[in-house]
């Protein structure tokens, strides 16, 4: 059965609710901000109230989606489509598959955890209001099948994560979230042109001008020169949004400068933007060229695997440290997503979700250092083990789950990368394995010099994991471990559509993935000789 078909196929079996899940899902946050914004400042009690249950609303409509998705239909689900410009032939067209379902329920997992976990220490009104109005954002850039509409919450994003760093960070916060939005506004314009050009190039064969994402995959041919343009234009604002070396120097400033519920947002679904939108709108509308392009991405990648190591090594503010390892993790999503095998962008898909929930606990924990001593720099900081044991085995779980240790989620989804990337790019995994011993080598030196050691008089009052802290940080390990034990669940729901993406690629550019190596047909075919 060819992609068109499949596509059509899963888009006529597809759940539609009466209740349109997906677009409240961007709506309920909206809501939420606009009442917190307009919460009386003499009752202060409310706002925290008021964002709290909005945001666990949508952390409990994400659960029920993913309780409630079809498990083997690769196509959309739950889709929503209605008229909204119908003269430029823009829609509100939303939906979700496999690689966008796993970042939904992240994001309404992480938000309620950020606002009960992080205290913003003023202005909690104004900062609830934005951290709501990021979510709606975030929502609304994973569940867009819409150019126009993507394009919208792409941009929604920028401004409230813009005002979060820059009213709620440290010393230079300013300099940090001008960089942000410059950097990502650069590659945002470049994502418009391609957008407009794309729409108004794919009219020729649809008949009439839309934005709709498969409506021009399914029924747009581009000429290959032309297919490479769009596809650079969307690439530079993903690559911006990754971040991919060498346009990743915002990142380490933003995180450190960021507060940390900013930080956490940050790692675990922003920077998915990039990696996501790479593999939904670049290879997706245009295979021949992501297929024509993939060795530049495959050796950028590297580069940013190794390239972001070494600077972790360097660094001396723990929270930079945490920044670079992101710019390496990332790196190697890149790795899979452009090597074109279903291992390997499966892969590629999963660690997107391992990378935010083990970064992301990562900065919560470096966040709580910061509460407890006020400062980040590794050479201040000694011993805490020492006082501090149920904190230290928490950050040891969350740091070894980074490394990528067996047993925990981050060893799946880079194995999973690597082994499927092998077949396709040998020698770029190579050189990416060196990006995993690095890895062990710049964290647990880190934690040797943070927890080890005799603690000093400054170090000696170091407060153990608080309660409210401990439950925060529950639900991080628990995904951790479970993950890491059973990702059976996430892989059978992520397969089948990176299967017809790969399909896609396939039809369009005659390419054709090697096959896995199964055991069993090894066996079978050891028993015949």
């Amino acid at each position: 059965m060819s992609f068109v078909s499949l596509a059509a196929a899963s888009a006529g079996a597809a759940h539609h609710v009466s209740f349109p899940i997906l677009s409240a899902l961007i709506i309920l946050p909206i809501v939420g901000a606009v009442l917190v914004a307009l919460t009386s400042n003499r009752r202060p009690e409310y706002v925290k109230l008021i964002a709290t249950l909005f945001s666990v609303g949508v952390a409990g409509m994400s659960i029920w989606l993913l309780a409630s998705f079809k498990t083997h239909d690769g196509g959309f689900q739950f889709q929503s489509q209605h008229e909204w410009i119908s003269s430029w032939g823009i829609g509100w067209h939303v939906g979700v598959d496999g690689i966008s379902l796993f970042l939904v329920v992240l994001t309404g997992i992480l938000f309620p955890l950020v606002i009960v976990g992080c205290d913003p220490h003023h202005d909690e009104k104004r900062y609830l209001a934005w951290l709501l109005l990021l979510e709606a954002g975030v929502m609304g850039s994973f569940l867009s099948l819409d150019l126009f509409l993507f394009f919208l919450f792409f941009e929604i994003v920028l401004v409230p994560m813009y005002f979060l760093i820059g009213g709620w960070g440290y010393d230079q916060r300013i300099y940090a979230a001008t960089k942000f939005f410059l950097y990502t506004m650069v590659g945002s314009a470049f994502m418009l042109v391609g957008i407009v050009t794309t729409a108004l190039l794919a009219k020729k064969d649809l008949g009439h001008i839309s934005f709709d994402l498969v409506e021009i995959a399914e029924g747009a041919n581009f000429a290959a020169s032309t297919g490479r343009w769009l596809f650079f234009a969307f690439a530079i604002a993903f690559a911006v949004k990754v971040p991919l070396f060498p346009l990743h120097t915002w990142l380490p400033d933003a995180h450190t400068q960021a507060p940390t519920g900013g930080s956490v947002i940050l790692a675990g679904v922003l920077l998915k933007l990039g990696t996501y939108g790479l593999l939904r709108f670049g290879v997706y509308l245009f295979p021949e060229a992501a297929l024509w392009s993939r060795e530049i991405f495959l050796t950028l990648a590297v580069i940013g695997i190794i390239w972001g190591a070494i600077a972790a090594t360097m660094q001396k503010d723990l929270k930079r440290l945490v920044a670079y390892s992101s710019v390496a993790h990332l790196g190697f999503i890149v790795l899979g997503t452009f090597a074109f095998t279903s291992e390997a962008v499966g892969g590629g898909v999963m660690q997107m979700i391992n990378h935010g929930v083990s970064t992301g606990a990562l900065f919560l924990m470096v966040g709580m250092i910061y509460e407890r001593r006020h400062t980040r720099l590794i050479s201040e900081l000694k011993g805490l083990q020492k006082v501090a044991p149920i904190f230290a085995a928490a950050f040891m779980v969350v740091m070894l789950s980074s490394i990528g240790v067996p047993g925990l989620n981050g060893f799946v989804g880079e194995f999973l990368i690597l082994i499927g990337t092998f077949n396709t790019a040998r020698w770029w995994v190579v050189v990416a394995a060196t990006g995993v011993i690095l890895a062990a080598l710049y964290l647990l030196w880190a934690y040797q010099r943070v927890f080890h050691g005799e603690p000093d008089e400054a170090n000696s009052s170091f407060q153990e994991l608080r309660l409210r802290e401990g439950l925060v940080l529950l639900p991080f390990i628990v995904l951790i471990i479970f993950c890491g034990v059973y990702p059976k669940p996430m892989l059978d729901r992520i397969e089948p559509s990176v299967k017809l993406i790969l399909e896609r690629v396939e039809e369009k550019t005659g390419y054709l993935a090697p096959a896995p190596v199964l055991l069993e047909e090894e066996h079978g075919q050891d028993e015949e000789s």
